[in-house]
């Protein structure tokens, strides 16, 4: 649990020097939120649901307590890997790096987590948890809940790009060049956007969209791939080459889950 306090608290200083938006109270402007979006790596299916558990009956009420929500816990739709994704909206970089401390000082979490918490070394709770942390979009500035449904289903995706000008341009064709506004009139109904401040496959952003079902997400991409101001956008010289390679993972919540 600790290595997730040192992963936070490494990257604020970065954070802060890399983002402008961010005032003396370290909370970003225009109603903003940092997202950390975790990676957990578990043995098994088994696994899996006890963590899950963990984190709805532990760790997304300890979360509550200290406003940070809602939180999203997402698992593979097809079931090919055994982990989890988790994200955690923040108000500040002062959330983002006090949380864990904070949640090891409630009793509640302690006695309601004792069983992961205080896992034997021989039989981890987890293999191994991966952390990112993101500002949300000017367009897309806080975590949305899109739906409700039993079947829907959720995209993460990642756009790498080969230099930090690139990826700004990217951020800029999603924001000022329309790209959000026109997701959400074909059906591509934002979750959350974010800037990659610190984690992996930088430099980066990542998104995730949610659909009702899985024949929704396949209208929603044949109607935004074939709409003329798309076409239009992705032809302008400013936009070229912005994106150098995409992780797309198909998702659906998981138990806990408040998204």
């Amino acid at each position: 649990m600790k290595r997730r306090t040192f992963l936070a608290a490494s990257g604020l200083a970065a954070a802060g020097s890399l983002n402008p938006s961010v005032g003396a109270t370290d909370q970003p402007s225009g109603g903003k939120q940092y997202l950390e979006l975790r990676h957990y790596a578990l043995a098994s299916v088994e696994k899996r649901a006890a963590f899950d558990a963990f984190l709805g009956q532990a760790a997304i009420p300890a979360l509550a307590r200290l406003g940070i929500g809602p939180v999203g816990v997402f698992q593979m739709a097809e079931g090919q890997s055994a982990g989890l994704w988790v994200l955690l909206p923040h108000a500040s970089l002062e959330s983002v790096a006090t949380a864990n401390t904070k949640m090891l000082a409630d009793k509640r979490y302690l006695q309601a987590g004792d069983a992961v918490l205080n896992c034997p070394k021989n039989d981890p709770a987890y293999e191994r948890m991966e952390s990112s942390l993101l500002l949300g979009f000017d367009q897309c500035p806080k975590v949305e809940v899109p739906s409700r449904k039993d079947s829907r289903v959720f995209q993460l995706r990642i756009y790498e790009s080969h230099n930090t000008i690139k990826a700004k341009r990217k951020v800029e064709m999603f924001n000022e060049g329309g790209e959000i506004d026109l997701f959400r009139r074909t059906g591509l109904n934002p979750v959350f956007f974010g800037e990659s401040l610190v984690g992996i496959k930088m430099p980066n952003l990542t998104y995730m969209v949610g659909f009702d079902n899985g024949a929704a997400q396949q209208k929603a991409w044949k109607t935004f791939g074939g709409h003329p101001e798309w076409k239009a956008m992705r032809s302008k010289p400013r936009y070229k080459d912005t994106v150098s390679n995409i992780t797309n993972i198909v998702l659906r919540p998981a138990a806990s889950s408040q998204i």
